[in-house]
């Protein structure tokens, strides 16, 4: 699926390849406002966002990206109103916290600026905030990891590493309890781990503290089940059979390939969903057919006979 996710902005760009010169020279500025690396999957984001960036301003002469990141919403907030004040034609953002930041978002939008949110959708995502909304399948990301966790090991007691208290979380866990529906899969606790594999090795600390038993971790992130691993190695307990996560890091898709027992799978949600949302912007203003609406890149399943095709060792995530 990964090596497929621009390929509705490619065709996109194709059908409008044989434009006229002066369309390709029309000149358009897009401002890109996303987190600061401070985890693997964000680096991956900024990583994509710089790489199509540049090969989108390369393709078309007239066309300015600008890439700006961000530690926090309050900085986030900011990034967006000085994009505002270069006069940009399309805001592409991934926001930290989406709540915080739909005034901010709302206010670009009200002046007849392309909005293209990616991932983290605020409250109400609809037309009045944005005009594109592209993202992984968050409640398919968690029914895909409860229902092999059910296939698999189906009276299992499972502990659960949330990321932040924001509503893709939420519906990641709705689609989790959904996916272990009709088992004997119990759910012992749940804790947030911000997606930061420090916090979830602390998490996960506590944990092994607490419960005598544990079957199985669903940390739904890459970069916490690094933590996760950690902790259980340093504990040395060997009562827990395997850890599902996701996103589909080159480290976890490898331990796939390689059989790891303890990461028998992974599941997509790829941060290189930031490149598709560029794309597709750009074809807004350069193809011949307006560009609106929603576009959803499937939680697939990554198992040892299928892994290969998601492997990228060049990948900084």
């Amino acid at each position: 699926m990964r090596k497929g996710l621009l390929g509705v902005a490619a065709v996109a760009i194709m059908a409008f390849a044989g434009v006229a010169h002066a369309q390709e020279e029309k000149k358009v500025t897009i401002g890109v406002s996303i987190p600061a690396a401070d985890h693997g999957w964000t680096s991956g984001v900024v990583f994509h966002a710089e790489r199509v960036a540049k090969l989108l301003m390369e393709q078309h002469p007239g066309l300015n990206v600008i890439v700006k990141t961000s530690p926090d919403p309050a900085s986030q907030a900011n990034a967006v109103q000085d994009l505002e004040t270069q006069g940009i034609d399309a805001l592409v953002i991934l926001p930290s916290d989406p709540d915080p930041l739909v005034n901010a978002i709302k206010e670009v939008k009200g002046k007849g600026t392309f909005v293209a949110i990616v991932d983290r959708a605020p409250s109400v995502n609809d037309n009045t905030v944005r005009d594109l909304y592209v993202a992984g399948n968050n409640p398919a990301l968690g029914q895909t990891a409860g229902e092999y966790i059910k296939a698999t090991t189906p009276n299992a007691e499972v502990v659960v590493i949330r990321g932040l208290p924001i509503p893709i979380d939420q519906q990641r866990q709705d689609g989790f309890d959904k996916g272990i529906e009709g088992s004997g899969v119990k759910v012992l606790d749940r804790q947030f781990g911000n997606w930061n594999r420090d916090d979830a090795f602390k998490v996960m600390q506590d944990y092994l503290t607490k419960y005598p038993k544990i079957d199985v971790v669903w940390c739904q992130d890459d970069d916490m089940a690094v933590g996760v691993l950690q902790a259980i190695e340093q504990a040395g307990r060997k009562d827990i059979q395997y850890v599902v996560a996701g996103a589909g890091s080159k480290d976890m898709i490898k331990k796939v390939m390689d059989g790891d027992k303890m990461i028998p799978v992974d599941v997509l949600y790829p941060p290189a969903m930031v490149g598709t949302a560029l794309e597709m912007t750009v074809a807004n203003f350069y193809g011949q057919v307006p560009v609106r609406g929603t576009y959803t890149i499937d939680a697939t399943l990554v198992t040892k006979d299928n892994a290969k095709d998601f492997y990228f060792p060049d990948s900084p995530f």
